[in-house]
């Protein structure tokens, strides 16, 4: 199983090179994993939303990769290009709903470190150390 990964609070922004951010979309944290021809979307709360984004669920089965998780947020998009947060929760446009990836957690079996971010490593990528059916 993989948890989220949650941002932290801090008091000031670095300042020291090489520090990357990213976007704060202000959607539904999501967690896709794709097992062979099973595919999930799974909340932050642990709730199955597969159902509910069919699309995104065909745009995973379609990835020549049949085995990861990745990390994401499910964002509507308002006119002016910026997450929408309650046009995403009305349900009224579901259908323009998208999933924003940041992280690749797993790939083929092998569980990706997060640190450092330029360059991800891989764990349990030996034969005996696959990563177990999602």
């Amino acid at each position: 199983m993989f948890e989220f990964c949650l941002p932290t609070k801090a008091a000031s922004v670095p300042d020291r090179p090489n520090w990357l951010h990213e976007v704060k979309y202000d959607g539904y944290r999501l967690r896709l994993e794709r097992d062979g021809d099973r595919v999930r979307l799974i909340t932050r709360g642990g709730y199955n939303w597969t159902d509910r984004y069919p699309w995104i669920v065909e745009s995973a089965l379609k990835n020549r990769f049949r085995q990861f998780v990745i990390d994401g947020e499910a964002v509507v998009l308002g006119v002016d290009g910026v997450s929408d947060f309650e046009a995403l929760h009305s349900r009224q446009h579901d259908e323009e709903v998208q999933l924003y990836a940041f992280d690749i957690v797993a790939l083929d079996g092998c569980a990706a470190c997060r640190y450092p971010c330029e360059r991800p490593t891989w764990r349990n990528c030996s034969p005996a150390g696959r990563m177990a059916s999602l």
